[in-house]
């Protein structure tokens, strides 16, 4: 960035600070969860992880979080209604449930098109992190107020091998300096929508939206928000998440037929 723009970068950032935090959550929930369902056309973001399906336990902590003013969900087209149905009368943050596209970048644009202009940050969640605690969302959006950019990220506990394309190994990074990036991640509005638009503009595919940020030179702060915080991909999962749930002393919804 030039002089001038990381001035008025910096400018708005101190604007942020002052009169408040606003953040629109996109929540991303539009995969095919092919690795969950082995197939089975079961979508990971309606699963119920004790009683209450994954999307909306993601999105009650949003919900709950006072810095978040807006709450954007992005599903498949086909689930739209079922979604909009799923959180009726429960997330009162809710202002749009729309489609997603054929990549994450594109679901995650589709849902930036449709954020409140007066929002400082963009906070990016995928659903299947339905452990995620209002106290894990404002850690990441304190960070992003400083800096910019910030995300949820643990550190990693294991070995971490590079291979050569298939499973002979030609490195072993430090372990001290690997992370294992999470959600969400914040991002000053403006610095979001840049990094967006020119990762779309140059068809650069990213498996996270702080990739797409660092390409344009900006630098994320990354949150330990603790290793509670998993993903659901596989089966295993679930139950790992229901585990973690009961442990912080939540009950199974009655409703539940698991």
């Amino acid at each position: 960035m030039k002089t001038g723009k990381v001035l008025s970068f910096l400018d708005s950032l101190s604007d942020a600070v002052v009169n408040g935090r606003p953040t629109t959550a996109i929540i991303l929930a539009a995969g095919t969860s092919e690795r969950f369902s082995g197939g089975t056309g079961e979508k990971k973001q309606f699963l119920p992880v004790l009683g209450i399906p994954a999307v909306l336990r993601s999105a009650l902590a949003f919900e709950e979080c006072t810095d978040v003013k807006q709450i954007i969900v992005v599903t498949g087209e086909d689930d739209i209604e079922k979604m909009k149905s799923l959180l009726a009368g429960k997330i009162t943050k809710l202002s749009d449930v729309t489609a997603g596209g054929a990549t994450r970048l594109d679901s995650a644009n589709a849902g930036l098109l449709l954020a409140d202009p007066k929002s400082k940050f963009i906070a990016v969640h995928d659903a299947a992190r339905c452990l995620v605690t209002v106290d894990m969302i404002k850690k990441v959006i304190a960070e992003a107020v400083r800096y910019g950019a910030a995300a949820a990220a643990t550190p990693a506990s294991d070995t971490v091998k590079i291979t050569d394309g298939g499973r002979t190994v030609v490195e072993t990074p430090d372990r001290d300096r690997i992370w294992l990036a999470a959600t969400p991640q914040i991002f000053a509005a403006n610095l979001y929508r840049v990094a967006v638009y020119t990762a779309l503009r140059d068809g650069i595919s990213v498996t996270d939206d702080c990739s797409a940020v660092e390409r344009i030179g900006a630098k994320v702060k990354l949150v330990d928000c603790g290793r509670e915080n998993i993903k659901i991909t596989y089966p295993v999962d679930a139950a790992i998440a229901e585990a973690i749930l009961v442990q912080r002393g939540i009950r199974r919804e009655s409703g539940d037929k698991k």
